[in-house]
Formats: C-alpha cells, sequence, structure tokens
C-alpha cells in the first residue's frame, strides 16, 4: 500500500486527487494539507511514502517544504505538483531533494502510473519538464563556459594594438563593420581585417561572443 500525503492550497485540486487515488486499490491518502508548513508537520505525524507537494502555499512554499522534509525525512518521495508557469522552479526542486514533477492536467490514469513508478524509486519528469531542463541546464553550460573563457583571457593578459582598440570600443557600442570603417575614416575592408586580427586574440570567430567577452573583460583591462 503506497501511503500517500497531498499538499495544495486549493481545496478542489485536493479533493479531487484523494478522489482519484483512493479509488486505486495499492494507494491510500494518508492526509492532505494546505500549505508548507502544515505538510511537514504531517509528514513527521503521519510517514507517507510519498507527497504530491504544490509550489505556490502560503505560510511556506513548497520547495521549502520539499527541502526539510527531505532533510529530516530522507526517505519520503516528493513529486511537484507543478503547471508550465512554474518551470522557472524546475532546478530549484531537484536541488532541494524532489523525485520528480507531476503536470497539473496529467490524465488520472498516467497521474496514477507515475506515482507507482515514483514508488519504485524511479525519477519522474514528464516529456516537456524535461525539455525544459535540458534547455536550461544547457544555458547554465554556456555561461559557465562564457566565464571559464573570459578569465583564461584575463590571465593570458590580451593585448591589442592601438587601432584595435579603437575598433573594439566601437563593436561595444554596436556599430557595424560599415559604421565603424565611416567613424574612423578607413576602409570597410581595412576594419574586417582588424576584426579578424581580434577574433583571433581571444579565440572566437563569433561576433556575439567576442563583444561578451570584450565586455566581461572592460576594454580598459585589454593591453
Amino acid at each position: 500500500m503506497i501511503k500517500i500525503l497531498i499538499a495544495d492550497d486549493q481545496t478542489l485540486m485536493r479533493e479531487g486527487l484523494r478522489t482519484i487515488l483512493d479509488l486505486e486499490d495499492d494507494m491510500h491518502v494518508v492526509g492532505t494539507a494546505g500549505n508548507g508548513q502544515e505538510t511537514y508537520e504531517m509528514v513527521h505525524k503521519l510517514m507517507p511514502d510519498i507527497v504530491l507537494m504544490d509550489i505556490k502555499m502560503p505560510v511556506m512554499d513548497g520547495i521549502e517544504s520539499t527541502k526539510k522534509i527531505k532533510k529530516k525525512f530522507p526517505q519520503t518521495i516528493v513529486l511537484i505538483l507543478t503547471t508550465f508557469a512554474e518551470d522557472e522552479y524546475i532546478i530549484e526542486g531537484l536541488a532541494n531533494g524532489a523525485s520528480g514533477f507531476l503536470l497539473k492536467d496529467m490524465q488520472g490514469d498516467k497521474l496514477i502510473a507515475t506515482i507507482r513508478d515514483a514508488a519504485r524509486g524511479q525519477m519522474m519528469l514528464p516529456a516537456v519538464i524535461a525539455a525544459k531542463l535540458a534547455a536550461r541546464l544547457s544555458h547554465f553550460s554556456s555561461q559557465a563556459q562564457s566565464a571559464i573563457h573570459t578569465e583564461r583571457l584575463k590571465e593570458q593578459g590580451i593585448e591589442l594594438s592601438e587601432r584595435e582598440k579603437e575598433i573594439a570600443s566601437l563593436m561595444l557600442l554596436g556599430m557595424s563593420n560599415r559604421q565603424i570603417a565611416k567613424s574612423l575614416f578607413i576602409s570597410e575592408g581595412t576594419v574586417k581585417n582588424y576584426i579578424s586580427v581580434i577574433y583571433t586574440k581571444i579565440g572566437t570567430n563569433e561576433r556575439s561572443k567576442a563583444i561578451l567577452y570584450l565586455k566581461e573583460l572592460g576594454i580598459e583591462n585589454v593591453q
């Protein structure tokens, strides 16, 4: 028998889930809670196997409640009840010990199957949530790589000529090659050559990345 605690500040959601789950022979809803603090206290009292945890609740939100529950009762499985509007909590939920996510609009039979899988120790990530998580991780990875590259450039001491500095500063102002050429009274071909040299020195051939690196380095710090 899978003992389940439902935490949601909406009575209709709590009672609706209770009705669906209590129809299953291998499931029993041992209680319901309307906020994160109450949920934590009921876990201590009722020792459920699984907590279905809403995120946005009064007194204490679902993320903080999950954190407290997993610290005190690490064997308790917490599944976050989420909507598409709350996908910013994906990483935070997993970082604080959640074993997966349930979409609030999923069909009843899918919900039941997911809870059974979670009880067997599986990590539950609906395809749409997994895709959002992958996108977030990719973004964080890109930011980390950019920061590492910038630190390496600072350590290496990038050296630009006075003309290269001028062109780099105009790149940071968002000027196109034609605008830079007009501003410095040189040909557009000459500007392209200088920019190619700048790209080589900072290790990229993409203008957006070059501008990002130059901003992080600070033009006044590029010698």
